[in-house]
């Protein structure tokens, strides 16, 4: 692997924060995406996450391969999981008073997360949402988006008629776009840095090095953005993709299309090409969508059940559920990445 030790966090006290709940010395270290790529400090990123988040091996969820989890339900102190990574990067300048506009499903975590981060940095979000099948979980979200001072202005019947709302929204309020998803170059420039964390983690000797990584699939930013870390870390580990939306949206080809985006992106702003995305790097299992965007998968439910027993983790049943059944059909190391925080759940 290429990525460096160098310059790693150091320890701090944990009764003093930055104002957002990190140490000020883990806050001010550079994180493993600028140690690579020094040019990348002059991106503004709001720093909202605890990095790095923990890895644990998994002993009690009956697996065909040796199961890690990365448990990016904690990298933050509320309302973790994967989109705090992009949001650092998509809500950096963000200022108190500001206005976010964003787009998702009923239940999507994603506008969740956006509000509640935006929130703590004095900011509001409006949001533009669109119908979909609903479970438990995702009904909890969306009540807990409202809370978190989301406002919904429109609500659609599907996500073409949404996509077009918020076009026509953004032309008319002038706010902050902060795209579905939080997928964008830019904000897949925080699961490269989850990546080169990850690869320094293996360096550390704090796990064994992934055969497969498995996340889920719905706007393809956390597969591209993992990919193109690995790939420039060295760590040859491949990205297996559990498609959770609409076969037309998704797939292997857009997520490879996701990283050469973003390695453009680095290209341009560090001044040197990053290593490319093989395409075998990347694996998208289709078996586990469900039929339907929201609709619960048996056997995600049996899995998740299993994990919570095991370890008290729980998972939503339309993105994170989907992705571990198809992480316990592996064979080999695989490393499930928690996407999803449900603390507040209680």
């Amino acid at each position: 692997m290429s990525s460096s030790r160098r310059g790693g966090p150091q320890r701090s006290r944990r009764n003093t924060t930055d104002g957002v709940g990190n140490p000020p010395s883990l806050a001010d270290a550079a994180i493993p995406l600028v140690r690579r790529f020094p040019a990348l400090a002059a991106v503004p990123r709001a720093r909202l996450g605890r990095y790095p988040s923990p890895v644990e091996r998994c002993r009690g969820v009956a697996a065909r391969g040796e199961l890690w989890l990365k448990r990016d339900d904690l990298n933050a102190p509320a309302f973790g999981g994967n989109k705090v990574r992009a949001l650092e990067f998509l809500l950096g300048g963000v200022a108190p008073g500001d206005e976010l506009l964003t787009v998702g499903g009923e239940g999507s975590t994603h506008v969740l997360t956006t509000a509640a981060l935006a929130r703590a940095l004095g900011a509001r979000t409006t949001a533009v949402r669109w119908r979909h099948e609903m479970n438990p979980v995702a009904r909890a979200v969306a009540r807990r988006a409202r809370e978190e001072g989301a406002r919904v202005l429109v609500t659609t019947p599907g996500a073409v008629s949404g996509m077009l709302a918020a076009l026509l929204l953004r032309t008319w309020r002038g706010a902050r776009w902060i795209p579905l998803g939080g997928t964008t170059p830019l904000g897949m420039l925080g699961h490269v840095n989850a990546a080169l964390e990850l690869a320094e983690q293996v360096e550390r000797g704090e796990l064994p090095a992934p055969e497969h990584v498995v996340v889920p699939l719905g706007s393809g930013g956390t597969a591209a953005g993992l990919a193109l870390g690995f790939a420039i870390a060295g760590l040859d580990a491949t990205v297996v993709a559990a498609r959770v939306a609409p076969r037309v949206a998704t797939g292997r080809r857009r997520v490879l299309s996701l990283a050469r985006s973003c390695a453009s992106l680095i290209a341009r702003l560090a001044g040197e090409p990053p290593t490319p995305v093989r395409a075998d790097r990347v694996r998208v299992v289709h078996d586990v969508y469900g039929g339907a965007y929201g609709r619960a998968l048996a056997a995600g439910r049996d899995a998740a059940a299993a994990l919570r027993h095991a370890t008290g983790i729980a998972l939503d049943d339309t993105y994170a559920a989907k992705a571990l059944a198809a992480a316990v059909r592996l064979e080999g190391r695989v490393l499930f990445w928690v996407t999803f925080d449900g603390r507040w759940l209680g």
